[in-house]
């Protein structure tokens, strides 16, 4: 029976989480929506933990809350005694939330009186020092995420950030520094309680190397919540030595569906174009005959071979299109993704957190298994649509290597 809970804020986030809870030894399902905030969740009695994927990283304040409590009712009726709320590395939010107000909530809603802050994901690059969050060599609002066209963040303090979020303001927020952090688990543990002891609610952790997200495990074993990125979950300990299955992928095509803006997804667009073929998804051309760009794009892809077929919004900077438009390409993507699988094919790799969430809705599929890793934060999974398998990869945008769409498929062989 499951006993640990997480809390997601977008379906590759949660899927991300549960890749590393699965190599911690873990036996983790993820749960989409209304599954995982029902009178009970489909596979928590076999497994160690569930991972519910919400989508509320960007909805309104009040929504976001009302569905993370729900989410943790859920959580709680299956038998967990422990919760982690997952955001993404980045800290993605608006000056108003939603990772304070849902860390609150869920806080409150258990009783409890303190938390972490660890958005650290040293092996993508990102790390905090002295509180303030990194990109690679760049503060967080000196990356792309500043110009991000949902949650553009223009500050790389993360103390800053969760000030306005939370009742307490500054009050509830304090820092472990790196210096701290660099010497163990019982220094940390002593620097918790000494900043809970002063009445902060969030302490946000320094964090330049995956030892140091170790040690932080280590050090908060006596917190019921824990919140951060997924990094920090490699340093729990499951019951099993792994809990990752193996995965063989179907023979077919193999098809991408990316929906995702960001500058490593058009990375590895390119590079996948340049070994195989692609079909450039434009909202004019969907306005004037969805249909038949559909229907289109099903049908090149089935005749794409065995070289990579990519069905993609984004490939250059240039190509990014209004925010307003996204809706209408994801629901496209959606609709290829139905066509391609009623047409017999069993494996698809979807980039970009909204185009994943509307693909899988759509595909209507239940719990999903993870396999093994290929990238940091990325796996292929094994998903049931009406008793068959249904091999799904489930990319966040700024995650994978430059040639992600080309090795995937090697990865399952």
């Amino acid at each position: 029976m499951a006993t640990l809970g997480v809390i997601a804020d977008d379906l590759t986030g949660a899927t991300d989480i549960a890749i590393t809870l699965t190599t911690a030894g873990f036996r983790t399902t993820v749960v989409l929506g209304e599954e995982g905030t029902g009178d009970s969740i489909p596979g928590a009695d076999a497994a160690d933990a569930v991972v519910v994927a919400l989508k509320s990283r960007t909805e309104p304040v009040d929504e976001a809350v009302a569905a993370s409590l729900d989410a943790l009712a859920a959580l709680r009726r299956a038998g967990c005694e422990r919760f982690y709320v997952k955001y993404c590395s980045t800290f993605d939010s608006t000056p108003n939330g939603n990772i304070g107000p849902v860390c609150e909530a869920v806080l409150d809603a258990l009783g409890e009186r303190t938390t972490v802050i660890a958005p650290a994901f040293p092996a993508n690059g990102r790390t905090v020092y002295r509180g303030h969050l990194f990109v690679g060599d760049d503060p967080l609002d000196e990356s792309p995420m500043r110009h991000h066209p949902l949650t553009p963040m223009t500050d790389s303090s993360l103390l800053r950030l969760l000030a306005p979020q939370v009742a307490g303001g500054s009050d509830d927020v304090a820092l472990v520094p790196w210096p701290v952090v660099n010497r163990g688990a019982d220094a940390v543990r002593t620097a918790l309680d000494e900043a809970a002891a002063t009445g902060a609610r969030f302490v946000v952790v320094d964090a330049l190397h995956e030892a140091d997200l170790d040690a932080l495990a280590d050090a908060t074993g006596h917190l019921r919540v824990l919140t951060g990125g997924s990094a920090l979950a490699g340093g729990l300990r499951g019951p099993r030595t792994s809990a990752i299955r193996p995965i063989t992928l179907p023979d077919g095509p193999r098809v991408i569906l990316s929906g995702s803006a960001s500058r490593a997804t058009q990375g590895q667009v390119r590079h996948a174009l340049a070994e195989g073929g692609g079909l450039h998804l434009t909202p004019a051309a969907l306005r004037d005959d969805f249909d038949g760009v559909v229907s289109r794009a099903v049908t090149e892809a089935l005749d794409g071979g065995s070289a990579p077929f990519v069905i993609y919004a984004t490939a250059a900077p240039e190509h990014v299109v209004d925010i307003a438009d996204a809706p209408l390409i994801e629901q496209a993507l959606a609709r290829i993704a139905e066509g391609l699988v009623a047409a017999g094919v069993r494996a698809l790799l979807v980039a970009g957190g909204e185009t994943s969430g509307a693909v899988v809705h759509g595909l209507e599929v239940g719990p999903l298994a993870l396999g093994p890793e290929v990238d940091p934060g990325v796996a292929w999974m094994l998903a049931d649509r009406d008793g068959e398998p249904l091999h799904l990869m489930l990319k966040s945008g700024n995650f994978g290597a430059e040639d992600l769409f080309v090795r995937a498929w090697k990865a399952g062989q």
